[in-house]
């Protein structure tokens, strides 16, 4: 996050803030000062008061030994969904999806080179890796990734993976340029994306893009199940074939809901 902007507009106070929270990661939820101040490169003093701040203003708690995040900070995340409108008109199609399949399925937004589950429907099962709205994996071995990153022009997607993830998790598949290159080219053929325990072992999903009124991709869906209980071939021959048919479903919907007037009534 960059902490100097462009112009005379930007607020470093409010970056500083921003960077804070996001200096909170998975398998790290509490923090005390002086590690908030080395993952932001911030001065001790200038961090304690911008932590101070956020537990006045509900957004982090204290014990009196370090700092960690409130859930009002899930605010900050349900307003994007909110205001996207993805999750209304989602929701009744990935709960017919799950009905059909018996697996979890989610929405995923592209955000640099990592995806960020905004919406998701789950079923009680074991899986590797807990998944909940506002999830961050690297984009790259992820179905949900694949078919948003095939849908870029080249200069942006090299742009895009040049960035660092911030998921903290390394994935099991690295490919070179060639392969990723190859697998992005296929995916981007087919319209739709696998993967096999790419990202850790036991998880195996499919996707396709969510596209608006313009044909844009704008999203990914897919269906996840466990590796040890879902064949490639059942994910494939049944379960594809349904997701694609909700892609296009919520695709519609959301194109729909892009093209009704908005009014604004003035408050009286």
């Amino acid at each position: 996050m960059p902490r100097e902007g462009t112009g005379p507009d930007f607020i470093e106070a409010l970056a500083r803030g921003l960077e804070v929270i996001t200096a909170f990661r998975p398998h790290q939820q509490a923090m005390t000062l002086a590690e908030v101040a080395t993952a932001t490169s911030l001065a001790r003093p200038t961090a304690r008061r911008i932590l101070l701040t956020l537990e006045e203003l509900g957004y982090v708690r204290s014990d009196g030994r370090g700092f960690a995040l409130t859930p009002r900070v899930l605010d900050l995340g349900v307003a994007y969904v909110r205001s996207a409108g993805l999750w209304d008109v989602a929701r009744p199609h990935l709960e017919r999806l799950v009905a059909r399949t018996n697996e979890s399925c989610s929405i995923a937004q592209l955000d640099g080179s990592d995806i960020v589950y905004v919406a998701r429907v789950a079923v009680p099962k074991i899986v590797g890796l807990s998944v909940q709205i506002g999830t961050r994996f690297p984009a790259l071995p992820t179905s949900l990734g694949k078919v948003q990153l095939a849908a870029l022009p080249l200069d942006e997607l090299e742009a895009v993976l040049a960035e660092p993830t911030r998921s903290g998790l390394v994935a099991r598949w690295q490919p070179d340029r060639a392969e990723r290159d190859a697998e992005l080219r296929e995916v981007r053929a087919r319209g739709w994306a696998l993967t096999d325990e790419q990202l850790t072992l036991g998880i195996r999903s499919v996707a396709a893009p969510l596209r608006d009124g313009s044909g844009r991709v704008i999203a990914g869906v897919n269906v996840n199940c466990h590796a040890a209980e879902t064949s490639v071939e059942r994910l494939l021959e049944h379960h594809l074939p349904l997701l694609l048919q909700t892609a296009g479903d919520i695709s519609a919907d959301f194109a729909r809901l892009a093209d009704v007037p908005h009014v604004t009534v003035p408050a009286s």
